[in-house]
């Protein structure tokens, strides 16, 4: 069982940034595969990006290739979403989860956090 709650959410201009954390609570923190989500007013949840243990790969949606970075630390039992050069349409509720397949779909993790909001104002 895994409890995740996100962090480092808040308001910020275009151009600019901010990090996400995502605290994990469980001794098996290191064995998921942990990913981030994000869904906007009137939307569906979409994936952002997601880190696999193993390899530490990391796999991006293709809107936040290039600007965002997911990381983890395994002895702090914590993800992170590095996330620059925002924009307006970055806005949303974003999410970590946790599961035991890299995938993309939401469907396919099991542990989710409350989510944190980000406000990207033009």
């Amino acid at each position: 069982q895994v409890q995740l709650v996100e962090s480092g959410g808040g308001l910020v201009q275009a151009g600019g940034s901010l990090r996400l954390s995502c605290a994990a609570s469980g001794r098996t923190f290191s064995t998921y595969v942990m990913g981030w989500f994000r869904q906007a007013p009137g939307k569906e949840r979409e994936f952002v990006a997601t880190i696999r243990l193993s390899t530490m790969n990391t796999y991006y949606a293709d809107s936040v290739k290039g600007r965002f970075t997911i990381s983890r630390d395994n002895a702090k039992n914590t993800m992170y979403l590095q996330m620059n050069s925002l924009k307006p349409e970055d806005t949303a509720v974003y999410y970590c989860a946790a599961g035991f397949r890299v995938t993309s779909s939401s469907k396919d993790y099991n542990y989710w956090g409350q989510g944190t909001q980000v406000t990207v104002s033009s």
